[in-house]
Parts: C-alpha cells; structure tokens; sequence
C-alpha cells in the first residue's frame, strides 16, 4: 500500500484542508502515516501570514527529501500560491499548487509518479470566484468538528497577506454545508465550528444569504448540540444577530473578535474597519444578551510606529474590556504587504517586552473570568482522558476536567465546578 504524509502549517482552515486531503487519498487506497515516517508522497500544506511561514514551510518542503529521496513532495496552500517560482524552485518539489485545486491533490500525484515530472497548477486568484467544495466525511475519535463555509477575504488589512493568498470572498453553497453537517452528525459529533477566512462575509456573494442563515439551519440537524463560530469580524455583530442567536440553544456564548489594537492610530494604519469605541459597543451588546459570553482576541504589538502611548492604550483597552483569552502575537513585516514599507519599524526588544506585559495581563483576565464560574454548575463535552480525568469545553470556551470511571468521551454533562487550577477548571460530574 502506497503511503502518504502530511505536514499543517498556519491557520484552522488549513488543518481543515488537510483533512480533507488525507481523506481523498484513503478514499483512493492509501495509508496516511505521520510525517516523520517514510511515505511515498509528502503534503506540505504551507502557510504564508509571516516571512517565518514561509521559512517554516521551506524547511518542511526539504525535509520531506530527505526522509525519501525518491517520495513525491507536493507543496500546497498559501505560500504557493504567493511565490510559486520560488517554490517550484525548492529543491525536491515536484508538485506546486495554491489555495485552488487542492481537489486534484491525488491525480496529480499519480500524474507525477507515472511521468516523472514537475507540475505547477497555481492561477492567478484574484478572478477566482467559484467555492473549493472540499469536505469531510469521516473524522476519527473527535467530538468536534470544524468545517470550512468560506474562502477569501476583501478586508486588505495593511500588515496581511491573506487577501492575496486566497483571494477575493467566496461562500460555500448552503446545501452542501448542510449535508457535511449531516455527515458529522451521524459520526456521532456533538459540536460544529464554522470556520474560514473571513467567515463574517459568508453569503455576500450568494443571493439571500447570510452568516445567520447557516446557524439557524445547522441547528436544525439532530445530533448536532453545539454550534460555535471562528474568529469573527467585530463589525458584523449587531442588534439583529444577538436577537436571532440569544434564542438558539445550541449557539455557543463565545465569540473570538479580533482586535489587533487598543489605539484607534494604530488601528487606521492598520487599516481596522472600526474603531475601539465601536468595538466596545458591540462587546457590551454581546454581554447585555449573553452575560457569561467568553469573549477572547488577537493583539498585535510592535506594529510600525506603535508608540509607548499607543500601547499603553491598547494595555488599558484590553484590560478594560476583560477579555476571558488574549492570543499576542508580535508584527512581523510580510514582503508584499504596505505595513512591510512603513517607518519606525519597532525594534525586537520593544517588541518582545511589550509582548510579555500584554501576555501577563491576558493570563490575569484569563484566570479571574474562570474563576467566578468556580462553584456553577457548566455543561461540558467531554473530549478526552488524561490519567483518569476527562477534559472537555463549557459553551463559553473554557477547559474543564472531571474524574469519571466510565468513558464519557463526546457526552455533554452537566459538571459543578469545585475550583481554580492554573488555566483549567477541575469539578465533579453531577447525576443526571
């Protein structure tokens, strides 16, 4: 049996994608073995948000040669498609293919096996309008699922190169959505996260259609308890939406709303389609409706020309906001991007020290939003055991473990939280 290795840098719909991928290629015969085993072919499905993508994905791609001199090295996803000379340059790469066509992944391997020669399928994708239907099936020993609604994104984020990287909006049709959610149902998953690159613009290019749409039609499938969102753009929540949502059981309380900045300077250099007072607006509506919601983020520090006020605005605003998770990531210039040409780059050492001061606050929110739920009673899924204890997540995104002596993987249980430790909540099953 021919076997095939993948490799996943990047994003939640690339690991999406490479399911998908791994998929196909079983569906077809092959065995899927873990990357640092010898395969017969290799899948680096790359990333490109940072010039340390593209170097990690180079690695990988070199890697694969040497694990099997003579295997076929596939090299797909974000950083193909935004440099595929230079890929295809890569020494050991045989196959090159973007953020498209990632369907023929395993006709053009067997392609390449049978005539011993390098194939570049990467299109401009600034004209691509049509939804890559890729999809799941069988997703082993989970309870949950993600499951890619969207591709592409018209934001043009000054520091991000992701618009060139997947291109302009498109949106899954809904009766294939529907019937991957049908799928995972019946496999037995309890909760479905909506997922894709700009998942707020789901139906902006489809005809009387709209993010909501899907929620309230995925809730319909039975078997499905739980539906939960990606990173979502601030703007998109509004009155009309909490209204819809506050009343579906099975949404869940948590929303990742990227912010990027605390400074509204900062934010219009970076080109943020808001402004803080905007965005705290839309976190208050958000708790006025759901008042336990988990509200977690993304910060960028060191962004060009970030003054020592600026952030200290954006440390203030984080803090005043009380996120329930911070993710801190340090700018990194990307060639290609108009941030990449901006003065006063922030030198490393700012950066890092204001990475850490932001970080520490983070684990300070973090750790006082989970503790007024100590002593509440939560309903957990259950995901997995570790040394007798079951992990899984609230509705709101937080980790919990309870002690169980029966397997109670991918059952939703009500759990009375008993305390605090580090970044998890430790608590007791209750009877049913």
């Amino acid at each position: 049996m021919m076997k095939v290795a993948f490799y996943t840098l990047g994003c939640k719909v690339n690991q999406y994608e490479t399911e998908a991928m791994e998929e196909m290629f079983r569906k077809r015969g092959y065995e899927v073995v873990s990357f640092e085993k010898k395969a017969d072919i290799y899948i680096i499905n790359t990333c490109t948000v940072t010039n340390l993508g593209d170097r990690k994905s180079r690695q990988f791609i070199r890697r694969a040669k040497k694990l099997n001199k003579n295997s076929i090295v596939a090299a797909v996803g974000c950083y193909s498609q935004i440099a595929p000379d230079e890929v295809e340059n890569i020494e050991g790469v045989d196959i090159v293919i973007g953020t498209t066509d990632k369907e023929k992944i395993v006709d053009l391997c067997e392609e390449v096996k049978q005539k011993r020669r390098k194939i570049n399928v990467v299109r401009n994708i600034k004209y691509h309008k049509q939804f890559d239907n890729l999809s799941i099936d069988n997703l082993e020993s989970r309870t949950r699922a993600y499951m890619k609604i969207q591709d592409g994104c018209n934001q043009y984020c000054s520091y991000c190169i992701i618009p060139y990287a997947r291109g302009p909006i498109r949106s899954r049709k809904l009766e294939d959505i529907l019937d991957e959610a049908e799928k995972l149902a019946k496999a037995n998953f309890k909760e479905i996260i909506l997922t894709g690159i700009h998942v707020a613009s789901y139906g902006k290019d489809l005809k009387n259609l709209s993010l909501l749409d899907v929620i309230n039609e995925v809730s319909k499938i039975e078997g499905i308890e739980r539906i939960r969102l990606s990173s979502i753009e601030p703007t998109f929540i509004d009155e009309e939406f909490m209204t819809n949502v506050v009343d579906n059981k099975k949404f869940c309380d948590h929303f990742h709303l990227s912010l990027q900045s605390g400074s509204n300077s900062v934010l219009k250099r970076m080109n943020r389609k808001y402004t803080t007072e905007e965005y705290k607006n839309i976190v208050n509506l958000i708790r006025r409706y759901m008042p336990n919601a988990g509200i977690t983020t993304d910060i960028i520090v060191g962004f060009p020309g970030e003054t020592e006020e600026e952030f200290q605005e954006t440390y203030d605003f984080v803090k005043n906001i009380g996120f329930s998770r911070i993710h801190v990531f340090k700018y990194s210039p990307r060639k290609g991007t108009p941030a990449s040409k901006f003065d006063s780059q922030v030198h490393g050492s700012v950066k890092h020290y204001r990475s850490e001061k932001l970080i520490e606050l983070g684990n300070q929110l973090a750790n006082r939003f989970m503790d007024q739920f100590v002593g509440n009673r939560m309903e957990v899924l259950f995901e997995e055991n570790k040394d007798g204890y079951y992990e899984g997540y609230t509705t709101n995104y937080i980790r919990v473990k309870a002690k169980s002596s029966k397997d109670i993987q991918g059952e939703i249980l009500p759990v009375k939280i008993k305390e605090r430790e580090n970044d998890i909540l430790i608590g007791e099953i209750e009877e049913l």
